[in-house]
């Protein structure tokens, strides 16, 4: 397993997670021995949206012993005490569903404490005019939530949420479909989308992905905006190259989907390779560096996606990505122009011309 540190914390995170929206129908039996598998193979962080009760339990009996070794995130806003998936506001039915849900998984606390899928600006008014996101910050004061967090899929949202500078976790729908406009959740431009990730990355703000697979719809050509079949390891190393990305929470029916989902980690580069998106991304992405490194290998030994991805950062106002860019072994001021990037690059980005810009806003290396 690869783990991914969360800025606020320090906590490693595996970039591979566990979702629960379509767990429940296999049962608690079987549940208990997907997440015992999932722990035994590095798996630590547990998203806890799920589409009924029947996983709480299951995930109880599975962690007893080892609840320190993994994270939970619980959203605020989700109820499960009438056995299937409820949505709230309300404060006091909140707080019901959460003792319910610490009460089901055997713990005092939560890791991760979400206000849960806020998506218009009319809800998150709501939650902090009936108390939520006071009594979150209250709980976390009292070392009862460690870490406050987001669910949603609105860019503009995020941004409003970001802005109190207190969260230190957001889950997000990240996905090529999403990214490129196709899709219910396919909120904002490719540029606000983009800004966003980069956004929580210089804010030191973790994400994690939900719905990687667009439901998946991805996975089928018949169903997939693009006519054209992803397979999951493409989708799950495209969220992952995402700034900010710390963990994608793919959800598992059974077994046989997770011991398929942890292949990702022994998949080799072309098993991962997305690079295929950049046949039919729309034209307005066009130009914009993903940091799929498709590119590479540079012949003068540049890195020209994590180039671009300080560049971007620092744009964005990480005032650390300045100096990671000047300490890599190679900058821009080493491109020598031969066009090999240009012409390798899936999602038609002017690399040479870029590394120009990105060598005068950096000055160099002095």
């Amino acid at each position: 397993m690869e783990y991914r540190k969360l800025p606020h914390g320090g906590e490693k995170i595996s970039i591979i997670g566990l979702g629960n929206s379509s767990l429940g129908p296999a049962g608690e039996a079987e549940i208990e021995r997907i997440v015992r598998l999932a722990i035994e193979n590095g798996v630590n962080y547990f998203d806890m949206a799920a589409s009924d009760a029947v996983p709480f339990p299951a995930y109880g009996r599975a962690v007893a012993g080892c609840r320190e070794n993994v994270y939970f995130q619980i959203h605020f806003g989700a109820d499960y005490r009438s056995g299937k998936y409820g949505w709230t506001l309300n404060l006091d039915t909140i707080k019901r569903s959460v003792d319910w849900q610490l009460k089901a998984l055997q713990t005092d606390y939560i890791d991760f404490g979400f206000i849960h899928c806020i998506d218009e600006a009319a809800d998150w008014e709501k939650v902090c005019a009936a108390g939520t996101w006071t009594f979150l910050q209250k709980l976390k004061e009292e070392g009862v939530v460690h870490h406050l967090g987001l669910s949603t899929h609105t860019p503009k949202i995020a941004n409003m949420v970001l802005d109190t500078g207190l969260i230190d976790m957001m889950m997000f729908s990240i996905n090529p479909a999403y990214d490129y406009r196709h899709g219910e959740f396919a909120i904002g431009s490719v540029d606000e989308r983009m800004a966003l990730y980069r956004r929580c990355e210089a804010e030191g703000v973790g994400i994690s992905v939900m719905k990687a697979f667009s439901g998946g719809q991805l996975l089928n050509e018949k169903t997939s905006p693009f006519q054209r079949a992803l397979t999951e390891y493409q989708c799950i190393q495209y969220a992952l190259d995402k700034p900010g990305v710390l963990t994608v929470l793919p959800g598992v029916r059974n077994e046989n989907d997770l011991h398929r989902i942890l292949g990702f980690l022994n998949a080799v580069p072309e098993e991962r390779d997305y690079s295929i998106l950049g046949t039919f991304t729309p034209h307005d992405a066009a130009g914009i560096c993903v940091y799929c490194n498709h590119c590479q290998p540079c012949p003068a030994g540049l890195d020209v996606g994590l180039i671009n991805k300080y560049y971007d950062l620092a744009q964005a106002g990480d005032t650390l990505a300045r100096d990671h860019y000047i300490h890599l072994e190679k900058t821009a001021s080493d491109c020598i122009a031969c066009g090999h990037c240009d012409s390798r690059c899936p999602f038609h980005v002017g690399q040479v011309r870029r590394m120009q810009d990105i060598r005068s806003y950096f000055g160099g290396r002095e």
